[in-house]
This record gives structure tokens, C-alpha cells and sequence, in this order.
């Protein structure tokens, strides 16, 4: 009998799900608004009862909690997305299916996926980083998820701030960390409200943006020494700025670390939209041969 594995990438816009054969053909998939948990999972519920599988990764928005020793692990904790702080995700799956499970941030499952399956594929470690309407970085080190006490957030660190930008940042934590000087918003903020693809592909605006996320790479570089740093998200699409990253990238790091060719450093992702689905089914099909 053939096993079935089950994915889902739980998002702040829509919940994608997705059932796979033993090859990771995906068989079915479907996409689920995300509005309140009482509605978004009892359609989450009826597509897996229709289609049962013997494991799951789940890859999800958060922040979330991952440590195992936690009263709350397996929850979706201070989300501002009503109606789902602090909601048992992980425990509401288990009592519908008694099955072996990876919990993880949806970041996290796209870094897997990319290194298995995509521009990282026969590395052993890489960072994903989605710049779109936020900022999440995910990353895989010596082919395990990068965790500990919690999750990376790769979009709240701090950033030192380009000469000429004068914005004061977005994020209402910290204004001037990566998500509140890179994401969506604030590139359209910075650029007086225009949407960020009618902003001229030659802009300041573009070389301000290059500066912070290679300044970024120059930190995970340091701290994490990846083999590949792969961009998804919104900027994924703006193609002048990876010429512009690795520039910026080489000026900051100074020569201080050696690095592969930036050309093969800091890419685009390989697998699109399906890097999370993708992560969470190959995880899935680990799980379950442990089990």
C-alpha cells in the first residue's frame, strides 16, 4: 500500500495543504483562507480526512513555540493575526490524527526544501530569507533546522543604518531592525508611498534596500557561515538588486572572510512557492521513517 505524507504551510494570508506520494509527487493540494482558527482548520481537517497520511510537517507563521520542554510548545504564541495568539496548533492536529509530526516555522520548511530539492541541493547548510510583506529567515546547519530555545527571527536584527536613508522604520519594536527598514512597507514607505514595482529599477531607493540586506548576509555570514543565502519573497522579483546585495556584500565584509563566488551565494530561490510545501513533505517522510 502505497504511504501518503502530509504538508502543511500555514501562512498569515492562506494555509496551503498538500498530500504526496513516497516520491513526493504531490496528489492533492489545496489552499485555505486564513481567517479565524474555527473556520481555517476545520477545512485543514476535512481535506486530511479525505486524504489520510502517515505523517505531517507543518511549517508555520508565527512566532511559534519549538521547544520541546515548553508548556506551550507546539502553539502559535504573540501573533497580532486574530484570533490565533496563543492557539494549540500542534495539539488540535494530534487529537484529530495520531500520527508522527515536524513543528516548525514556515521559513524553516522553505530552507529545508531549498536544500534538498533546490538552490542549496547538495549543500549541507543555507539560510532562506523571505522579504515581502515582513521579513523571516529560516536556516538548515549541518542538515538539521536551526533551533534552540526557539526559532530564528532573522528579520529583528538590528541594522546600521545607511548614510543617506532617512526613514525611520516600521516595525513597532525596534523601527530600524531588518524587517522595519526592508519589508514591503517599508520600501514603500521610504519611497513616499508608491508601490514598490512602480519604483524605478535604477532608484536610490533599490541601492538603500541592497545595503541592508547585504549587510544582513554579512551577519549570518559571521555568525552561521552558510553555504548558500537564498532570497524568496517579493524581492525575489526585483532582479536588480542581487547584482547590488553581493556588491554591497563584498564592500562590508572587507575582505575579512573568504566566501564562495556571491554569484553562487546569495541567489534566488529555485523552488518558488513550493520551497515550504516541498520542506515540510520531505520532513514528513523522515519523521515517518523513524517511527
Amino acid at each position: 500500500m502505497t504511504k501518503l505524507y502530509g504538508a502543511i504551510e500555514a501562512g498569515g494570508t492562506k494555509f496551503v495543504c498538500a498530500v504526496s506520494d513516497e516520491n513526493l509527487n504531490i496528489l492533492k493540494r489545496v489552499k485555505i483562507p486564513t481567517t479565524v482558527p474555527a473556520e481555517t482548520m476545520a477545512e485543514v481537517f476535512k481535506f486530511f480526512d479525505e486524504n489520510p497520511v502517515v505523517a505531517m510537517g507543518i511549517g508555520s507563521f508565527g512566532p511559534i513555540d519549538v521547544n520541546r520542554s515548553s508548556d506551550t510548545y507546539g502553539y502559535i504564541t504573540t501573533t497580532p493575526k486574530k484570533g490565533w495568539a496563543n492557539y494549540n496548533f500542534l495539539g488540535d492536529m494530534k487529537a484529530h490524527y495520531d500520527i508522527p509530526y515536524v513543528w516548525t516555522t514556515d521559513v524553516n520548511v522553505a530552507a529545508y526544501g531549498e536544500l534538498k530539492k533546490g538552490s542549496a541541493q547538495g549543500k549541507n547548510s543555507c539560510i532562506y530569507l523571505t522579504v515581502g510583506t515582513g521579513v523571516g529567515g529560516g536556516g538548515v546547519v549541518n542538515g538539521q533546522l536551526l533551533e534552540g530555545f526557539g526559532h530564528p527571527e532573522m528579520g529583528h536584527i538590528i541594522m546600521r543604518r545607511h548614510p543617506e536613508d532617512t526613514y525611520q522604520g516600521n516595525c513597532p519594536y525596534h523601527h530600524d531592525c531588518l524587517e522595519g527598514l526592508c519589508a514591503g512597507p517599508a520600501v514603500e514607505g521610504r519611497a513616499g508611498g508608491i508601490k514598490a514595482f512602480d519604483i524605478p529599477k535604477d532608484a536610490k531607493d533599490w541601492e538603500i534596500e541592497a545595503y541592508y540586506l547585504a549587510q544582513a548576509c554579512v551577519d549570518y555570514t559571521v555568525i552561521l557561515s552558510p553555504e548558500k543565502i537564498i532570497f524568496g519573497g517579493g524581492v525575489s522579483k526585483q532582479d536588480q538588486l542581487f547584482p547590488m546585495i553581493r556588491k554591497s556584500f563584498a564592500e562590508q565584509m572587507n575582505g575579512y572572510l573568504k566566501t564562495p563566488d556571491l554569484d553562487d551565494y546569495i541567489v534566488h530561490v529555485a523552488l518558488g512557492d513550493d520551497a515550504g510545501i516541498t520542506g515540510c513533505l520531505l520532513l514528513a517522510q523522515e519523521e515517518a521513517a523513524k517511527n
